[in-house]
């Protein structure tokens, strides 16, 4: 049985997306809380207000800066929803933070020059304010669950034998509440890798270069949606889109492609339901794949 390639890759694309979005998650969920303990929420607010405009600007310079994936990118937007941030910056950063990762920008140039990294980040950059200011003026902040604010109740004392009442650690507390978390989201978590796995795994690149050529029509749409239930880290999805272009992938669909597979992972997508309602599942979903498409074809008729 594991003499398969294509079971030996999907298991091994299993196992290393574990360890790392578990460490990730982890990781970046402390790291949060370290800062909601000791900057106070209105600064957060305060840095992040939509007013004029300077919000959304902050909050896509942020997600650009930023070393995180989609998946990793939610702990930081759970400590933003507590802070009560203005909901279009927190938006604006969700669609930047995983599209403007700095190696995927660094990939972009190195494989395939200036102009295509510097188009990319101006198309994301430009689509992430522009959608998250529509989706604040629309009023989909109605759509966020309401115990997406409330952080999880970790003990906050204890008891010592001679029945005096002690104050816990500000870490312990913090490390408790990362816990907690990534329990709540465990499940989601697990089947989302899973499925973008066995995806990786046995996704035939033949068929998907000859279903994205520039002989099809229809190759940008096609790329984005395929894009979607991948969940490809930086350090392979560009080189996949390299290998791809080679076997004949036109470049617009691979911009599609690319901006399919980072703005929207099916994994994400699946660790936002325990943030959001359906319906802004779906602006959101709506918002990458008009991105993907619209950058395909826009980068075919400018290149």
């Amino acid at each position: 049985m594991f003499n398969n390639p294509m079971l030996a890759d999907t298991l091994t694309m299993f196992l290393l997306l574990t360890v790392e979005l578990t460490a990730l998650f982890l990781l970046i969920s402390y790291f949060v809380g370290v800062l909601q303990a000791y900057i106070p929420a209105a600064t957060i607010q305060n840095i992040l207000s939509g007013n004029k405009g300077k919000g959304y600007l902050v909050a896509g310079f942020l997600g650009a800066i930023t070393p995180f994936c989609s998946c990793s990118t939610i702990p930081f937007l759970k400590g933003l929803l507590r802070a009560n941030a203005n909901f279009g910056s927190m938006m604006v950063f969700l669609f930047a933070s995983p599209l403007l990762n700095p190696t995927i920008i660094g990939l972009l140039m190195f494989t395939f020059g200036l102009k295509v990294a510097v188009f990319y980040f101006m198309v994301s950059m430009t689509v992430a304010v522009i959608a998250g200011y529509l989706l604040d003026s629309f009023g989909f902040a109605r759509y966020i669950r309401p115990e997406a604010y409330i952080a999880p109740n970790a003990c906050a004392q204890k008891v010592s034998c001679c029945g005096e009442v002690q104050i816990i650690s500000k870490w312990r507390q913090i490390a408790q509440t990362t816990w907690l978390d990534f329990k709540k989201v465990l499940p989601y978590l697990f089947v989302g890798i899973a499925i973008g796995s066995v995806i990786y795994g046995y996704m035939p690149t033949e068929l998907v270069a000859r279903l994205a050529s520039d002989s099809n029509p229809f190759a940008i749409p096609v790329s984005a949606v395929i894009g979607i239930p991948l969940y490809i880290r930086a350090e392979a999805l560009i080189p996949l889109s390299a290998a791809l272009a080679s076997k004949g992938m036109g470049l617009g669909a691979i911009m599609a492609l690319i901006i399919g597979s980072a703005g929207a992972s099916l994994t994400e997508v699946i660790l936002l339901k325990s943030l959001f309602k359906h319906q802004m599942i779906v602006a959101f979903l709506g918002v990458v794949l008009s991105m993907a498409i619209g950058a395909g074809y826009l980068y075919s008729v400018l290149f």
